[in-house]
């Protein structure tokens, strides 16, 4: 009887990525079901879209935005500077930490407020500042601005600066405090940890890290 030949299959060596996963696999490195999903979404903090409380008292202003996730926005400002803090209600915003996290110099932020969520839950918000300084004027003599990112956890737990990401020195600012928030925002001690300075340290961040 003839013996069947088997037909040979040349030996193909497994290339570095489907190696790696074969090994992640072997070992349980990868599991799909506990695999995390970040995303970004956003709201407006423009005059508009915010509702002010109260009458505006020698430049002192107060005003709730909606949020995501039952959470609102307050956007405190007195003699032209600013403190953004999230809550429940705005009793609630008001009382934590990010309320009395303000800046020495002039400033303002940006209308619009980036919310760092995994599988839909916020966990972090972005922002972007204006900081103003003083020692670079314009051609009126009033202080040019300087572009910052700050980076704010979100409860469970109190509300406060995570990190800064000075804008006008890192090209990629806006990936930079996304990073950081997924990184850090969830599991820093506010009162404890020190606010991170992230990417190269510009004018922005000297200035309100002075």
């Amino acid at each position: 009887m003839r013996e069947m030949q088997m037909k040979r299959v040349p030996h193909r060596p497994l290339t570095v990525p489907a190696a790696a996963a074969l090994f992640a696999a072997a070992f349980g490195l990868i599991s799909p079901a506990n695999a995390q999903t970040f995303s970004s979404s956003y709201t407006s903090t423009a005059p508009k879209d915010c509702r002010t409380i109260g009458k505006p008292e020698n430049g002192s202003t107060k005003q709730v935005c909606p949020g995501k996730s039952g959470l609102v926005v307050l956007i405190s400002e007195d003699d032209l500077r600013q403190t953004v803090s999230v809550g429940a209600d705005r009793a609630a915003a008001s009382r934590e930490p990010a309320a009395e996290a303000g800046f020495a110099p002039f400033n303002s932020t940006a209308n619009t407020v980036e919310w760092r969520a995994v599988d839909g839950k916020p966990f972090a918000i972005i922002q972007r500042w204006l900081i103003a300084d003083n020692d670079a004027p314009d051609k009126t003599g009033s202080p040019t601005s300087k572009p910052m990112l700050a980076v704010t956890r979100l409860p469970p737990g109190p509300v406060c600066h995570v990190a800064y990401i000075d804008g006008q020195a890192n090209r990629n600012a806006n990936e930079l405090a996304r990073q950081a928030a997924d990184e850090f925002a969830r599991d820093f001690k506010c009162g404890k940890d020190e606010v991170k300075v992230i990417g190269e340290k510009g004018t922005a961040v000297s200035l309100v890290k002075r």
